[in-house]
């Protein structure tokens, strides 16, 4: 076993608190956690350390701006579409249509906002619904009932 010098050091009592709390979180002593931080300040390759970290945390924030960008794109499509399809094939209401329309309107709003709401609470979102679903399509060409793929004439 290696042969310890004792130091008394004096922290600023704001310190103190932390340097404890670390210790119980990794299960070592305060000692430890000092020397460890010492050690950290003393190495001559610190900047270097801190650079690397900053790289690497840059380099996750670029990648997850990347997912957030593909996911708005996606969106975006998607809103676009429903919208699309809506407009074409909702039909005009006549005056006495129009308030039944906007009261089942308000209603069916509401479920919607209820459901939304519900399913925000569970954690599951729809585009990892919709990448499971593509994910599990097959490699084949649709085909249909009659085992007919798509692509021929």
């Amino acid at each position: 076993m290696a042969t310890r010098s004792r130091l008394n050091l004096y922290f600023d009592p704001v310190l103190i608190p932390q340097i404890e709390a670390m210790a119980l979180r990794r299960k070592v002593s305060k000692s430890a956690i000092v020397e460890a931080a010492v050690m950290s300040y003393l190495s001559g390759d610190s900047a270097d350390q801190l650079e690397a970290a900053m790289s690497r945390r840059l380099d996750k924030l670029g990648r997850q701006i990347d997912t957030l960008d593909l996911d708005l794109a996606v969106l975006g499509e998607t809103v676009a579409q429903f919208i699309h399809f809506w407009m074409t094939l909702t039909p005009p209401l006549s005056g006495a249509a129009q308030s039944a329309a906007r009261a089942k309107g308000a209603e069916r709003f509401e479920g919607f906002v209820q459901s939304l709401g519900r399913r925000l609470a569970t954690g599951d979102r729809f585009l990892k619904e919709l990448s499971r679903d593509i994910d599990s399509l097959p490699d084949d060409p649709v085909r249909d009932e009659a085992g007919n793929s798509g692509d021929q004439e």
